[in-house]
């Protein structure tokens, strides 16, 4: 798999988590939910999303690579 398939992949599976999440909230509403939600959950999205931008650098950079070694 490229970097840039990753990163698409990475975007995916992090949409479909947040729905989960978002399911998931409606019958876990207690103290430890929160606690899980601004721990994990709420920072996802912003990690995720400089974690693509590195892939898609990287894609950019293999490619360039690729080529210069052709």
């Amino acid at each position: 798999m490229s970097a840039k398939g990753a990163a698409g992949k990475l975007g995916k599976v992090t949409k479909q988590l947040m729905v989960g999440w978002t399911e998931t909230k409606q019958s876990w509403r207690d103290t430890k939910a929160r606690e899980f939600e601004e721990k994990y959950v709420a920072p996802l999205p912003t990690a995720v999303e400089s974690a693509m931008k590195v892939l898609m650098e990287l894609d950019k950079l293999l490619t360039r690579i690729r080529k210069d070694c052709e």
